[in-house]
């Protein structure tokens, strides 16, 4: 399986570089590689600013559709993956969970998506997805149906129950991601008890 990284985004929330915020004495983007070393023999940065990012031992990709947020990244991980599934997550994610993502990875088999879902809804910036899911991913580009859930239609996707989630997360962070200054102290502060 590929491990993709999205790194492309604005961060015009937060207002710096979403991905070099140091969490704990490591920047986002270092420990996610690091975690994506352990667990994938291919990993994909995909990332409108490859300069940035030419001391990571990983492969640097850009957008194929400009501007199309999460699922466009999505699409070029996918579109340059060696594997057939891939597993996708963002670069604002502090407490990625190495045994959670092998769970999701071991139940891919026979499915194209496989994704977290809780009360709050999807995370499909944390899931398993299929090259067969391209075309689609395509189409909703061109018609800049820009929604990453809008690619769940006509596909075998594997809903990972809210209960299982808390069973590898009891403290409910693993999920989290970092949007604005407010995540931002929200992160400090578990950290902080840490």
């Amino acid at each position: 399986m590929t491990g993709i990284i999205l790194a492309g985004g604005k961060n015009s929330r937060i207002g710096k570089n979403k991905a070099f915020l140091e969490i704990a004495g490591e920047r986002l983007i270092d420990q996610t590689i690091r975690i994506f070393r352990q667990l994938f023999p291919e990993v994909i940065l995909v990332t409108n600013e490859p300069h940035l990012y030419l001391n990571q031992d990983v492969t640097l990709v850009t957008d194929i559709y400009k501007e199309k947020g999460p699922l466009g990244g999505l699409y070029a991980g996918l579109f340059y993956a060696s594997f057939e599934k891939a597993f996708l997550s963002a670069c604002d994610m502090p407490y990625l969970n190495i045994e959670f993502i092998r769970y999701m990875m071991e139940r891919a088999e026979g499915y194209d998506i496989v994704i977290p879902e809780t009360s709050e809804g999807y995370f499909p910036v944390h899931a398993v997805y299929s090259r067969r899911c391209l075309p689609s991913i395509k189409g909703l580009l061109i018609k800049n149906r820009l929604k990453m859930t809008g690619c769940f239609k006509g596909a075998r996707v594997l809903f990972i129950p809210e209960s299982v989630i808390k069973s590898y997360d009891p403290e409910e962070k693993m999920l989290l991601n970092i949007n604005t200054d407010q995540d931002l102290q929200q992160v400090l502060a578990i950290q902080r008890k840490i």
